[in-house]
């Protein structure tokens, strides 16, 4: 195991390629390891790449107990980006992930030179804040989903019905969303996924100098597109990418070559 110690945790990371850094950070409930699928052996030759695991998932360790704030996952990969990589780096967030990306733009612009951010927000209101409320709700509760409804359940949000319509591409699919969310302990997805529920980043992005390119995606039901839209257009220097057809999780298995290409392309912009 390869991990950074911090005073009350243990993050577990894992480090390939050569050139710039290029730090993924994953969406809530996913290790680092789903980067390592699709996107990290595209980017070897040319980066650097970092992926970890965040509190409550995976291999890290965390001997503070939740709750955890979006601000304590992002000391944690401001310690590994200054211990592990040589700053100013790249960021590639999804989801919980791209909240993380965004604080630390926040707090430590320094250390940053460009942020890709996917299927992110502004902050949770309207049907997105109900839907994540609600599985909290269900988990704090000691509710479990079967493997079989939690295959089902995750792979309408993850995602479009282009993908789930077409039979070879599922048993593809399946697999991935099997591995990430048939099996999960509750309290610690309640967990990451509160602090994306509280976390509200309106007073900030107007005053943050990072460039931010926001990927929203047409089909995301997770995030829908126009909550990314806001991110950008709220930011001092956001940039709006909406890819079409594809949905929150199309990264995976899906579509990750249209990802891939989009992400190399703005880190190119920002060479």
């Amino acid at each position: 195991m390869t991990v950074l110690q911090r005073p009350d945790a243990s993050i577990f990371f894992e480090q390939s390629g050569a050139g710039p850094d290029l730090v993924w950070l994953a969406a809530g409930d996913q290790r680092g390891s789903i980067w390592r699928r699709y996107q990290t052996p595209v980017f070897d030759a040319e980066y650097r790449n970092t992926t970890y695991d965040a509190r409550g998932v995976g291999q890290t360790t965390s001997q503070s107990p939740p709750p955890w704030s979006i601000a304590d996952h992002a000391a944690d990969i401001i310690d590994l980006i200054e211990a592990r990589c040589s700053p100013p780096v790249a960021l590639a967030g999804l989801s919980m992930g791209s909240l993380i990306a965004q604080e630390v733009a926040f707090t430590r612009p320094d250390l940053i030179r460009v942020a890709v951010v996917m299927g992110t927000c502004v902050r949770k209101t309207g049907f997105i804040r109900e839907w994540e409320q609600a599985e909290i709700d269900f988990r704090r509760a000691g509710g479990r989903l079967t493997p079989g409804f939690a295959l089902a359940h995750y792979a309408f949000l993850l995602y479009p019905a282009s993908a789930l319509g077409d039979d070879r591409l599922w048993a593809r699919l399946r697999d991935l969303v099997a591995d990430d969310f048939a099996e999960r302990d509750g309290e610690m997805l309640a967990a990451q996924w509160e602090a994306c529920l509280e976390y509200d980043s309106t007073e900030r992005l107007p005053h943050c100098q990072v460039p931010l390119h926001v990927i929203g995606f047409s089909e995301d039901v997770q995030t829908p597109p126009q909550r990314a839209r806001q991110v950008a257009e709220l930011a001092a220097s956001g940039t709006f990418h909406l890819l079409e057809g594809l949905g929150h999780g199309s990264a995976f298995g899906h579509r990750p070559d249209l990802v891939n290409d989009r992400i190399r392309g703005i880190l190119t912009s920002h060479a």
